[in-house]
């Protein structure tokens, strides 16, 4: 290799390695700036898996296929699960008491709101309830509806026009209720 060739190999290989050290600003503080809450406006996650517990005892588990996180303000934001939940609640022994499931959820501070397809299930007492909407207020640990609702039981069925309800549906007051009821004749 001829000497000048050499010499503008070397300058050409110098002023790279300059450019790289001094182009460089602090990258640290980039990705700081980025993740920081100010200018992440959302978060979406796939394949979610969510547990509520007390003193080490699971009493919920809650997935969902997609969860989207959106931030609003100083608040903590609110949560959507465009494509459906199921939720599933615990009794003190870790058996299934009951559950919730239903086509679209979102979660705006402590109330969940579940649309489309919702079904509760008491597993205690056999029971199913349907509607197209509900209101879970977590806090409280009740569920409200003013929609249709429907109570499926192994020996009755009830329809109504709203309802109020424990979150594990072992409780609840149905309005404007109409119901079918098995009935056996007595023995005269």
């Amino acid at each position: 290799m001829s000497r000048i060739h050499k010499i503008t190999l070397y300058c050409n290989i110098t002023a790279f390695v300059a450019v790289m050290l001094f182009s460089c600003g602090n990258p640290d503080a980039v990705v700081r700036e980025l993740a920081s809450d100010d200018t992440l406006s959302g978060v979406m996650a796939d394949s979610v898996v969510f547990f509520r517990s007390d003193s080490g005892v699971v009493q919920l588990k809650l997935t969902a296929p997609r969860l989207m996180r959106l931030e609003k303000g100083e608040e903590n934001g609110e949560m959507e699960f465009p494509l459906g939940f199921h939720a599933v609640f615990y009794d003190k022994h870790h058996h299934p008491a009951s559950e919730i499931s239903a086509d679209y959820g979102r979660n705006a501070g402590d109330m969940i709101e579940a649309v489309g397809n919702v079904v509760v299930v008491n597993y205690g007492n056999d029971e199913r309830m349907e509607s197209d909407k509900l209101f879970w207020y977590q806090d409280t640990k009740m569920m409200y509806t003013r929609s249709k609702v429907r109570i499926v039981t192994p020996d009755k069925e009830i329809e109504g026009d709203s309802l109020v309800a424990k979150e594990d549906f072992s409780e609840y007051s149905i309005y404007n209720g109409r119901a079918i009821l098995d009935v056996e004749e007595e023995e005269l």
